[in-house]
Formats: C-alpha cells, sequence, structure tokens
C-alpha cells in the first residue's frame, strides 16, 4: 500500500492520529468521532495501515532532557556491507538510541543515541564500537552543542482543508 491506495478517511485518520492522542477510556471513539467514523473503524483502519507499514508504532514523544537525559550525538559508523543488519541489531539494543539508517554513504550507518550525561554517551559509545568492532577511525561522533525541537508533522491535505473540501 501506497500513498496514492489511501482514500479521504485513511488520510483524516492519519492526520488525526499525529496529534493529540486521546487520554481517554476510548481513545478510538474519539478519534472517529474527530474524522466521522465508528470506534470499529478507526480500529480496522489502523490495523490495516499498520498492516501496510504505514503506521510503525502508536507511542508517546518523549523530551529526552525532562526525563535526565542531558547529553545526546548523531554517530556516523563505516560499516561492512555484508554485516550492515548484525551492527545495527547491536545498536538498536541500546535504550538510549531513537533513529538508526543505513546511507549510501563512507559512513554508511548513522544513529542518535542520548544519556544521562557527557560521560556516559562516551562509555555507551565505546560499548558499541567494542560490541561491533569498528575501530575508532570508522566511528564519526557528532555530539548535541544546541537543541533546536520541532514537531514533524504529515500532512496530507496540502490546502488544510482536511479532505472534507471546507
Amino acid at each position: 500500500m501506497t500513498d496514492r491506495h489511501l482514500d479521504t478517511l485513511d488520510r483524516q485518520l492519519l492526520e488525526a492520529l499525529q496529534d493529540n492522542f486521546p487520554l481517554a477510556p476510548r481513545p478510538w471513539r474519539r478519534i472517529g468521532d474527530r474524522v466521522g467514523i465508528p470506534e470499529d473503524e478507526v480500529l480496522r483502519r489502523v490495523r490495516r495501515l499498520t498492516s501496510a507499514g504505514i503506521i510503525l508504532t502508536i507511542s508517546p514523544v518523549l523530551e529526552s532532557a525532562r526525563i535526565g537525559l542531558l547529553a545526546s550525538t548523531l554517530i556516523g559508523m563505516r560499516v561492512p556491507a555484508g554485516r550492515v543488519d548484525e551492527f545495527a541489531s547491536v545498536i538498536n539494543r541500546e535504550p538510549g538510541v531513537s533513529h538508526n539508517y543505513l546511507r549510501d554513504h563512507d559512513y554508511n550507518l548513522w544513529f542518535t543515541l542520548a544519556a544521562p550525561d557527557s560521560a556516559a554517551l562516551s562509555r555507551t559509545v565505546q560499548d558499541i564500537a567494542a560490541r561491533t568492532g569498528v575501530s575508532p577511525a570508522d566511528l564519526l561522533d557528532l555530539p548535541a552543542v544546541r537543541r533546536f525541537k520541532i514537531g514533524v508533522r504529515f500532512r496530507f491535505f496540502p490546502d488544510g482543508d482536511g479532505g472534507d473540501g471546507a
């Protein structure tokens, strides 16, 4: 399933799921009320969109500094092409990793990492390097100096009308 196979209700539902998820006994009913469909239809569509890989997860976005993760970095690694999955598996087991990407670049595996402080961050990077066997020359560590927080929202109705023509 691709974007071209999403109907107007799918698009409205995806927009509604990105913001203000209701903390209520029946959140799916509330979301259905927003887009004008019954709760069971919301659940059916969410399951279908999840099965199709369009919805990856529904979860909170946490402010890392407010939960004690005050240091963060972006790491680039040179990883042999045949070992990318192995390296990614090691990296993904680390609780402070929030993103992990394969790129067509000399440094081909990139990930973000957060820790309580710079010392813990450094220890974690060293531990990942030791567990993967990557040499220091094949690891690029780019610690955050300043944070610029943005909210990422995908818009399915560029004109802002929510697909209903209003």
